[in-house]
């Protein structure tokens, strides 16, 4: 769920970036996990495109710090994501192997969604230092830990109706619907501070728009042709608005207009406006039913979330972490 959904996209927009290994030290190790370590060069490759974003776009104090504390914390998801590969690869996990053609199938993907060809990607590899069976090795190894995530995480999950139930009944101020009315809007721009004979003109324009729709034009004709605000070109369309939206004057006279009738001239600060109401529904409370789902996904969050971590603090203490960062 939350822990680990992004889990292929985010190792594939960093096999995306341009990432050469630092080389401005000398290699070493930083971590020693149950016998397989981590180097430095692991992590300067694999945290580059986070530090790189960091740079470009942390504007608070004492940048330096900001970096070495994001760096070790990524240390740990290397060293954490290296546990439940090996977990997964013991004898009885009950994980099936990742098949070479599913890996395949991942990178096709990747090229296709970024309009990249294989032999473009292998040559921007070989040009970062990497190769095509490195990085198939690295999702090979992602795809395993989902699978073990969703076995020992995921699966163990259950959410009941009574805890359906009682989350609604606590949160029911999160599911009341506001009021709320789907309207077509004419706008004519004329400001308050304009020439007084201009502005007239521009009321009076609006009036005869409001005319020629009474005697039977559609209201979405006339906001496609005539209409200088928002949605023009759909008629005006700007779908439903909730009270507290609008300007004052727009918003009580939208609200206090029945479903189908254009309401008068209305006379705002920056111009003229003509609307008309074409639904409306009423504030309350959603049913259960309706929000049934949505729920349900929130809890199951919540108890993945703390599943996870239970699971984890257990393979930690059970295995023999050094680092050396």
């Amino acid at each position: 769920m939350k822990i680990y959904r992004k889990g292929l996209a985010v190792i594939l927009a960093v096999l995306l970036i341009s990432a050469p290994a630092a080389a401005e030290l000398a290699d070493r190790i930083v971590a020693v996990v149950n016998g397989e370590v981590i180097t430095l060069s692991d992590l300067n490759r694999a945290f580059e495109p986070y530090s790189d974003q960091i740079e470009e776009k942390y504007k608070g104090p004492d940048k330096g710090a900001f970096l070495q504390k994001n760096r070790e914390a990524f240390l740990q998801r290397l060293i954490d994501q290296m546990l439940i590969e090996q977990e997964a690869k013991k004898p009885g996990a009950g994980v099936a192997d990742v098949k070479d053609e599913e890996v395949m199938g991942v990178i096709r993907d990747m090229l296709v969604k970024n309009q990249m060809t294989m032999p473009a990607y292998v040559k921007k590899l070989a040009e970062e230092g990497q190769t095509l069976e490195g990085v198939k090795k690295e999702i090979r190894g992602q795809m395993l830990r989902m699978r073990l995530l969703r076995r020992e995480v995921q699966s163990r999950i259950l959410v009941t109706d009574e805890e359906i139930g009682e989350y609604y009944d606590k949160h029911r101020q999160e599911y009341e619907g506001r009021e709320a009315v789907h309207i077509r809007l004419i706008f004519l721009p004329a400001p308050r501070g304009a020439d007084r004979a201009a502005r007239d003109g521009v009321g009076a324009e609006a009036n005869r728009l409001r005319e020629r729709i009474l005697k039977g034009e559609r209201f979405e004709v006339i906001a496609a042709r005539y209409s200088k605000g928002p949605a023009a070109a759909e008629g005006g369309d700007i779908g439903f608005v909730e009270r507290g939206v609008m300007m004052p004057e727009v918003e009580k006279a939208a609200f206090d207009l029945p479903v189908g009738e254009v309401s008068g001239v209305i006379d705002t600060e920056e111009g003229f406006q003509l609307l008309t109401v074409v639904d409306r529904k009423g504030a309350g409370l959603k049913p259960l039913s309706v929000v049934r789902d949505e729920i349900k996904s929130k809890i199951e969050d919540e108890k993945v979330a703390k599943k996870y971590d239970e699971w984890m603090d257990g393979i930690r203490k059970k295995s023999f972490i050094d680092v050396r960062l």
